[in-house]
Formats: C-alpha cells, sequence, structure tokens
C-alpha cells in the first residue's frame, strides 16, 4: 500500500476576493490539485476551507520528505500554465502564506499515521517562541500538551511542525473528525488541566488569524 503520510508538509492559504473565488476553484480543482500530487514525493492532498479563522481557503500536502520542494519535477510545475498566471493564490490572494515544515512530533511515522487519510477537519497553529525558551517549549509541548489533546474524543492525531520555508518557525496540526472538537468539554478541560500549561502558553506569539479550523472541501 502507498504511503499516504510523510515526514513533511506543505501548506498553501489565502483569501481570494469573491468576484473570482468561482474560477479559482475551478483551476485548483481542475488543474492545479491534479498537476501537484503528480510529482514524486507528494503523498496526498486536499482542500479545505476556513470555518474558524482563516484565511478561507488552504491546500494541505503530505510529503515524503521536505526535499520534495527542491526537486526537478517540482520546479517544472513553474511557470504556471496561462491559467495558473492568472488564478494563483500567490497573485489574487490576500492574506497568503506558502509554509514547508519538517515533522518533529511525534518523533517518527507509525504505520496507522503513514497510511492514513486526509482528515475531515483540521486545527493548524502556527507559532515562534523566544529562542531562550525553545528546549523547556519544545518538551512540554510534544511530551504533555499534544498527548493530553489527542486524548479527547474527535480527536484523530496532532503533530507538530518546524518550518523550513516560510513562518513562522513552528507548527501543530490537530486531525479532527469533525469542526467542533475543539469547543467540547473534553477539550477544553485539557487546555489548562497542567499547572505548566498557562506559562508555556504565553511564551508563544501566534500568527496572524492562527490558530484556526478548516474543513475538507475537495479531494481528487
Amino acid at each position: 500500500m502507498a504511503k499516504k503520510k510523510g515526514t513533511a508538509l506543505m501548506m498553501v492559504s489565502a483569501d481570494i476576493p469573491a468576484d473570482q473565488e468561482e474560477e479559482f476553484n475551478r483551476w485548483y480543482n481542475e488543474e492545479h490539485l491534479k498537476d501537484l500530487l503528480a510529482v514524486p514525493g507528494i503523498l496526498d492532498g486536499a482542500r479545505y476551507e476556513a470555518t474558524k479563522s482563516g484565511p478561507k481557503h488552504m491546500a494541505v500536502y503530505e510529503l515524503e520528505s521536505s526535499n520534495v520542494v527542491n526537486t526537478d519535477a517540482m520546479k517544472a510545475l513553474r511557470p504556471f500554465t496561462e491559467w495558473g498566471q492568472r488564478m494563483a493564490p500567490s497573485v489574487i490572494g490576500s492574506n497568503y502564506f506558502n509554509m514547508v515544515m519538517e515533522m518533529i512530533y511525534p518523533e517518527s511515522l507509525t504505520d496507522e499515521i503513514a497510511n492514513s487519510g486526509m482528515a475531515p477537519v483540521l486545527q493548524i497553529g502556527r507559532m515562534d517562541v523566544p529562542a531562550a525558551d525553545e528546549d523547556e517549549w519544545n518538551k512540554w509541548y510534544s511530551g504533555l500538551y499534544v498527548p493530553n489533546y489527542e486524548k479527547c474524543p474527535g480527536v484523530i492525531r496532532g503533530r507538530r511542525w518546524k518550518c523550513v520555508r516560510g513562518g513562522p518557525k513552528y507548527g501543530v496540526v490537530y486531525e479532527f473528525e469533525n469542526e467542533n472538537v475543539s469547543e467540547t468539554e473534553a477539550w477544553l478541560e485539557q487546555r489548562d488541566i497542567h499547572p505548566d500549561n498557562v506559562r508555556m502558553r504565553d511564551m508563544m506569539t501566534h500568527a496572524n488569524m492562527s490558530p484556526g479550523i478548516w474543513k475538507k472541501t475537495f479531494q481528487l
């Protein structure tokens, strides 16, 4: 069975002008997503729309490794087709970001993770933390904070990332069964269940519009 998840992630997100959304969606669904998924090392991908925060449109790609974005096959997609040159989110979008990240939690892929498809819903946080606090903060985030949230009903898994293209430096992606998981009593109980949680969260500086929740809208 071909793997569906790797040790790197690419996320591309933007808000698109309302009068161009229909054509943007057609370009992405009919041309761009197909072209990207044909690149060796891009294992899976799907499009999402924000249900909380934003930007509204997001595409998420599972990469075998972060080196995929530097391959000849990936570079051959540029320049875009004439359609893409008019519709690319980097051209017509606002609040645009394009991140490539390497997985730091868990430390390796299990067969269960590697063979799992794109989640119905994603909650994504993007943040920086002062360099002097990174060691302590990372131990807390990977050793306590994410594992506690993974206990909540409706949470498929959580994975943490370190950015190698774009920013901010760190990201966390929770895979949910539905868009209401982080509003449940079980999730809210975990937020402050440990005495270190408030202090550690205060170390973080979140990116604009982070965290947010996105629901899957299209997958080939």
